[in-house]
């Protein structure tokens, strides 16, 4: 399914937080949204899956505005892994990760044989099968994100969501978790923070900055250095990874350019007091 946002603005408490943002996202492709903390990606995305209503514009799935579906079809075209789970009552791993089939049936405790295999496959996916039985809010924020990550692939949609994916997570398992989300060919969008993982999953990605959009492309034609430091604040070079050869982006903290040279130079003024008295 292709997912388009169309002219989308959002405001929070008095305060424009997205600001008339068009772009598309054919089906089977990886988005990746990049920008400082407060650009808005995050409410972007809120709007896909009905969290955030837009103050204007129109969210579309395969043609149809998402305000238009009830929450169930949202959920069965749209899977979300956000950034932070609040979810504290007294569920088991596996029960968390059966939740990603509560769309699909009809009624709770209806689940079949074939969502139980879903769920073992899921877990073991992620790596997560040795803490099926523990409780979810007892987990480490790691151990959360796999668990998260196996809900959202035993959901089996379209769409998929992923706001910030690699938080708490080790380097090993950030590399997994975009690899298992975005091999499975199906439409993903995804907010990052580490454009070398958008250069490596992302077929686009969209550079915002203060809730606009400042350019979207491949990531070879985005993430150019003045676009960096206009987006993020820090100096970048394009590098070759020695082990993949693919490109890599090295980022520092901007050098402050040298001052003028007339603005280098004392003035000598026992020099000029000479040269008045002359």
């Amino acid at each position: 399914m292709n997912v388009s946002f169309e002219k989308v603005s959002v405001e929070i408490g008095g305060h424009r937080i997205v600001n008339n943002v068009s772009l598309t996202v054919p089906s089977g492709s990886v988005l990746g949204l990049l920008g400082p903390n407060g650009c808005g990606k995050s409410t972007l995305l809120r709007t896909l899956y009905r969290a955030q209503k837009p103050s204007s514009g129109t969210v579309l799935v395969n043609g149809t505005d998402v305000r238009s579906l009830d929450g169930r079809e949202v959920a069965r075209r749209i899977a979300v892994m956000a950034q932070e789970s609040t979810q504290e009552f007294p569920i088991t791993v596996r029960e968390m990760a059966m939740l990603g089939r509560v769309p699909h049936q009809r009624g709770f405790g209806a689940d079949s044989a074939a969502d139980h295999e879903l769920i073992d496959t899921a877990l073991r996916e992620v790596g997560a099968t040795h803490l099926a039985a523990r409780y979810f809010a007892g987990l480490s924020g790691g151990e959360k994100q796999r668990v998260l990550l196996a809900r959202t692939l035993t959901q089996q949609t379209p769409v998929l969501v992923l706001d910030e994916p690699t938080n708490h997570l080790d380097v090993a398992f950030q590399l997994e978790l975009m690899s298992l989300a975005t091999s499975r060919g199906i439409t993903v969008l995804t907010a990052l923070h580490d454009m070398n993982l958008a250069g490596e999953y992302c077929d686009q990605v969209a550079l915002m900055r203060a809730g606009e959009l400042q350019a979207i492309g491949r990531p070879h034609e985005v993430l150019d250095e003045d676009a960096i430091r206009a987006g993020f604040g820090v100096d970048s070079r394009r590098l070759e990874h020695p082990l993949t050869g693919r490109p890599l982006i090295a980022v520092a903290r901007i050098t402050p350019l040298p001052a003028p040279a007339a603005q280098q130079q004392p003035i000598n003024h026992e020099t000029e007091i000479v040269k008045e008295n002359a």
